[in-house]
Formats: structure tokens, C-alpha cells, sequence
């Protein structure tokens, strides 16, 4: 048995985090971090999430760039940064040099000079800047435009990703300066040169930001690249803080982090289900006595009807949900006379517990949400035999689908959407980012959908293909694992970020969700035959990911009310309270690289047991399951307050009598 590195277990990968270097301008401060600028932050109040320059290829995939020659030089209250990039693709190869300044009275710039070495086509080149949710949403904003300045109000639920004609509208038209009016009189400036950019949600697409982007998507994309174009932009930005610059202000003093849950009222848990494999197999008895610990609400499977295999994945899925004592969710893909198939499906289920089904049209499932004519033909055939079954429609795309084409709100009794956080990035601080955007699609859907049901079907670590590809996609490369398999599937942060979802789509009132998949490098269990690639994902035959006691620590719970703690720093740790008379359980996650110490409120007096997830544990939680689960520390609390040190990416179960 291969001996995993504790890089391995937090990521699945033999790599360390990107290294952070922590920079002032004047009373500023921020955080560099692999070519980008991160948390720029004034007393502690986040301005601006990120900047970072992308780019993105003919089919929007992101295309990762090598640093080469960084040099900083850093000062109390300045610095400056110098690096080139070189990022090649195919065909696509482009190279650029940042600069990079702030400023002693607070002004920071951004530049990037780059050069087309070839000539290729992309959908973007150029600055992202990300303003974070909680600080900016209902906040007033101000930009300049060509034909002037503009006024208006960031939405707080999420805005629809509208379009005009063939490309995407943003929130308000293109500008060359952006100022967004935070609390206690202070506003962010931000100004830019080289090209007009555009503001969108990105909580469209789970992101937890606003996006300034460039160039305009009117203007069309793909867009060609000539061999030795130049490209010239630069962003710059400051803070006005009650009239005057910031400069001179006082230190902020940092926080403890704490959480806590207040005054706030108990939710229900989602009812908690698995996706089935997609490449279907039968569990074995082993599996199955794994996974029945999980008590799954249900397991999904995808039937779409264009497959000739539709009627024997069937077969095997009814066989599994039966092993399980679960119900099946049913995720339809109808294609033009599906009425033959729908009645062979019901008289297939005949017995067989059935969730839900979410219906959808093959051909546009990922581009639009379910018409009332495919909801018509798929409830004609169906509800009579499934009473009280839930019938609903939704997409298989992204949040922005659903949230932009509503017109089946008015004929559905529920809604399905899958959740996704790589869309636009695929970095550990990015998806941790992306946690609120989750709870805020579930609260705009319930507020569209008039408080129907809202099911998320599914999530996962990486998207299942390429929804945003205009071009045909090239297949992997030999030895290279699918695009939507993530190596951290296996890892102690996929736990972390897990919890961390649950938190979400608990406290924004979710009805269902179902995560992942059962068995393989998409799931809870590697198969009893392992990893197809081990040198890229590197899980071992009948290996239980970290991410299996999360649910298993759910299971347990039964139908124990759940409390979301609130974090004075939701980027670092997350977590939840499940109370049962007078038993409580509290699940804690550290979401971060670097050990952190919480303080964790309303902690009862006595005797208490403790059981920690973390690179010094994983190897037994992942191949001695049951010893691990049955192994708990004492622990006395003395309440109502307890600090716990948390390791990296480190998940907790706290018992308490």
C-alpha cells in the first residue's frame, strides 16, 4: 500500500498550496498570490476579491499560465511586482509582462503588456476583478461610460444572466471606471485602460463574486488572435474612506475567528442522496454494507432515452436502490416520440420507490430550462402511476439557465439544477469562495419559484462536460484523466468544502441534494478495482475518501435539527450544530492550508467525545473505516465557549451529551 504524502491527502496531488506573500499599500492590505491579488482589505473589510488576468480559449476553457522571473519588492506601506507569463495551449500561445505597484498613499496599479506568439482564436484575454458578495450586494455603484455616467444598485439576489441576441448582457453597459459605495462611507475605485469591461453576477455560476471582465461580449467571441498582436491593459484603484484617502488611518486588529449561532432559528437538512457511477456496476456486498451506513434519501440516475443501454442501467440501478433501502431519483432526458419509453419506464418501476423525476429535453437540457411541453408529455404518462411523486423540471447547465429562462416557473412544483464551483476558476481558494454563491442560488430560486421545492441534482467537484464549448472538444490525452474527474475527490479538502456546501444549501433552505457519485474517482468509494489512472488519481483499490464521514457523520444524526454556525471569517472554517433532544453534534471544517484556532459558542458543560479528520488520521479513516469511526477522544468541556485547533483542511465530530 503506497504511503500518500500529506499533500496527497489534502489534494490528491503531490503539490503544495501556492505560496502567499502578505503586501501593504499604505493601509491596504492584500495578498499575492501566483500572479494574482487577492483579499484587498481595509481594517478588515474586504474591498476587492481577486484580480488576476485570464485566459481563455475558443471553447472558454481557462488556460493556466507558467511564471517565469518573479522579483517583489515589498516596504511597510509599498510595493512593486515583476513577472512574465507564458501560456500555451494547442495552438493557442500567448506571453505577457505584469507590473504591478502599490502605492504609500494607497493607489494600487495592475499592468499587463502581452504578445500573440501565434495566431489562434479565444473567448478572453484580459483583467478579471472579482468584488466580493457580502460586502458589496445591495450596495450603490457608479461608472463611467461612453455616453456617460451611470447609477444604480448591486442586486442582492442574483440578477439573470440575460442575453442579447447571441451573447450575454451585462448588469449595466460597458464602462471604463467602476465605484461601488460600501458602509461607513467608504467607496472603491476602480478605473481601466486598454479596453471598456463589463460587470456580471457570477453567483450565476455558484462563483461568490461580482466579475468586472473585459472585452465586451457584444463585440462576439471567438475572437482571432494575428501572430505578434500586443495587448496593452491596466487596472488601477483606490480607496475613499469619509471623504479623505485611507491613508493614516489606524492598523485593524485581527480577529479570532469564532463561530457561532446566535439567535438563529433551526433548518431541516436537505434530504441527502448519491449520484449512481457513470460508468454503472453493481456494488458488491462490501459496498453496499458501506454505503447503507450512508441511509441515502435516494440514488439519481440519468436515463437518457437516445441510449440504447437506457433499459439495463435501469435494471442495475433498481438493483442497487433496492440493496440500499433507498428511493431512485430520475433525471429524464426526453427525445422527440417519447411516449414509448416513458411507458416502458413506468411499467419498469413497477415497486420500485421513486423521489423524484426531473425531466428535461435532450437536445437543449443544458441551455434552457424544461418547457411545459415536455413537462405535459412526461406528467401524462407518469403521475397516475406515482402519486404524490414529485414531477419537476429545471436544467442541466448552470444556475444561469434557470435563473434566466423562467417561463416553466409557472406550470412546475419544483426545481432542479446541478451546482458546480470550477466554472470559471478551479484554485482551492476559489471554490471555498464559491460556498455563498451556492446558498444564494437556493434563495433567488425559492424566491422565482414561489417556494416550491428547490432540488440540487448534482453537485460535483469539476463539471460533468463543457456546457460553455462553442467548438468541438478534443478528447483527453492519453494517461490524462477526464476533464470532469478532480484528483481532490479523494482528499481531505473535498471533506472541507463538502461541509462547507452542506452548510450552505442547509441555511438557504434547500429541499434535496445529491452529491457525487456512489463508487470511483467521482465519488464517496474507490472500486474494489481501483484507480483507471493511478499515477494522476491516486486512490487504491476499495479506498473510502475523507469525504465518506462527512455523510456518514450525517446519517448518524437522523433527523436532528441543524443550526448553521455563522463565521466572522467564512473563507477559513465552517460548520454546523445537530441537536437531538439533548444530544448535540457539531461537524467543523477547516478550509484552509494553514492551522487554525476557532472559537466555537454555545458549547454545553460535561462530558464530550472528539474524532479529527486530518493528514494524520486519513490513512485509517481511508482503508480501516469502521476502527476509525468506532474511536472517539474525551473530551471535558467547560462551555460556553470552547477553542479548538484545527490542522489543515482538518474536519471534526464533536459529541456531546
Amino acid at each position: 500500500m503506497k504511503t500518500l504524502t500529506p499533500y496527497e491527502i489534502w489534494y490528491g496531488r503531490n503539490t503544495p498550496p501556492p505560496e502567499q506573500v502578505m503586501l501593504k499599500s499604505s493601509n491596504l492590505d492584500l495578498v499575492y498570490q501566483a500572479g494574482d491579488l487577492r483579499y484587498i482589505r481595509f481594517r478588515g473589510i474586504e474591498l476587492i476579491r481577486r484580480i488576476y488576468v485570464a485566459i481563455r480559449d475558443q471553447n472558454w476553457n481557462t488556460i493556466p499560465g507558467e511564471i517565469i522571473g518573479l522579483e517583489i519588492q515589498a516596504g511597510q506601506d509599498h510595493f512593486s511586482i515583476a513577472f512574465k507569463v507564458q501560456h500555451q495551449s494547442g495552438n493557442l500561445d500567448y506571453s505577457w509582462q505584469a507590473c504591478i505597484i502599490g502605492e504609500a498613499d494607497g493607489k494600487i496599479s495592475y499592468a499587463m503588456d502581452g504578445t500573440a506568439n501565434t495566431s489562434f482564436r479565444f473567448c478572453r484575454i484580459g483583467f478579471c476583478i472579482l468584488h466580493p458578495i457580502r460586502e458589496c450586494a445591495g450596495q450603490p455603484y457608479q461608472a463611467e461610460t461612453p455616453s456617460g455616467l451611470i447609477t444604480g444598485t448591486l442586486p442582492v439576489l442574483i440578477e439573470p444572466q440575460r442575453m442579447q441576441g447571441k451573447y450575454e448582457a451585462p448588469l449595466f453597459p460597458a464602462c471604463s471606471s467602476f465605484t461601488v459605495n460600501l458602509e461607513n462611507k467608504a467607496a472603491i475605485h476602480t478605473s481601466f485602460e486598454g479596453d471598456l469591461f463589463e460587470v456580471e453576477d457570477q453567483r450565476n455560476w455558484t462563483d461568490g463574486s461580482f466579475k468586472t471582465y473585459c472585452t465586451p461580449l457584444s463585440l462576439g467571441y471567438p475572437r482571432d488572435a494575428a501572430a505578434g498582436q500586443r495587448i496593452h491593459q491596466k487596472v488601477s484603484l483606490w480607496l475613499e474612506h469619509e471623504g479623505h484617502t485611507q491613508a493614516g488611518e489606524p492598523a485593524a486588529i485581527e480577529e479570532a475567528i469564532r463561530l457561532s449561532s446566535g439567535d438563529a432559528a433551526p433548518h431541516n437538512l436537505p434530504e441527502i442522496g448519491f449520484g449512481l457511477p457513470s460508468q454503472l456496476v453493481t456494488a458488491s456486498p462490501e459496498e453496499i454494507e458501506l454505503l447503507s451506513r450512508l441511509k441515502p434519501a435516494h440514488l439519481k440516475l440519468e436515463v437518457h432515452f437516445k441510449d440504447p443501454a437506457w433499459v439495463s442501467k435501469l435494471v442495475s440501478a433498481i438493483y442497487n436502490v433496492g440493496q440500499l433501502g433507498a428511493r431512485l431519483e430520475l433525471a429524464l432526458f426526453l427525445i422527440n416520440d417519447a411516449e414509448n419509453q416513458l411507458d416502458e419506464l413506468k411499467a419498469r418501476l413497477a415497486g420500485v420507490p421513486v423521489a423524484r423525476f426531473i425531466i428535461f429535453r435532450e437536445k437543449d437540457a443544458h441551455l434552457r430550462t424544461t418547457s411545459f411541453q415536455w413537462l405535459g408529455i412526461a406528467r401524462d404518462h407518469l403521475r397516475d402511476a406515482f402519486p404524490g411523486v414529485l414531477i419537476i423540471g429545471g436544467t442541466n447547465g448552470n444556475f444561469a439557465e434557470l435563473n434566466r429562462d423562467r417561463p416553466f416557473l409557472t406550470v412546475t412544483f419544483g426545481i432542479s439544477y446541478p451546482i458546480n464551483s470550477q466554472v470559471h476558476s478551479s484554485d482551492e481558494a476559489s471554490l471555498v469562495e464559491a460556498l455563498q454563491g451556492q446558498a444564494d442560488t437556493v434563495t433567488t430560486a425559492l424566491e422565482i419559484s414561489a417556494g416550491f421545492p428547490v432540488c440540487i441534482s448534482s453537485v460535483t467537484m469539476k463539471p460533468p462536460f463543457n456546457q460553455a464549448a462553442i467548438e468541438e472538444e478534443l478528447p483527453p490525452l492519453p494517461g490524462e484523466l477526464p476533464t470532469s474527474v478532480d484528483p481532490r475527490q479523494m482528499s481531505l479538502f473535498c471533506a472541507s468544502w463538502t461541509l462547507g456546501s452542506i452548510r450552505s444549501l442547509t441555511s438557504s433552505g434547500a429541499a434535496s441534494a445529491t452529491y457525487y457519485e456512489t463508487l470511483g474517482w467521482r465519488g464517496l468509494i474507490e472500486t474494489a478495482s481501483g484507480s483507471a489512472l493511478p499515477e494522476k488519481f491516486l486512490s487504491q483499490p476499495g479506498m473510502v475518501f475523507p469525504v465518506y464521514h462527512v455523510f456518514a457523520d450525517l446519517a448518524e444524526a437522523g433527523q436532528a435539527a441543524c443550526t448553521p454556525f455563522e463565521s466572522n471569517k467564512p473563507l477559513a472554517v465552517t460548520g454546523i450544530r445537530l441537536a437531538s433532544g439533548v444530544r448535540n453534534l457539531f461537524l467543523l471544517a477547516n478550509l484552509t492550508p494553514e492551522p487554525q484556532t476557532v472559537l466555537l459558542d454555545s458549547v454545553p458543560q460535561g462530558q464530550a467525545l472528539i474524532r479529527r479528520l486530518n493528514d494524520q488520521t486519513a490513512a485509517f479513516a481511508m482503508f480501516e473505516p469502521a476502527g476509525f469511526r468506532a474511536i472517539a477522544e474525551p473530551l471535558l468541556l467547560t462551555g460556553p465557549r470552547l477553542s479548538l485547533s484545527l490542522l489543515p483542511y482538518e474536519y471534526i465530530r464533536l459529541e456531546t451529551d
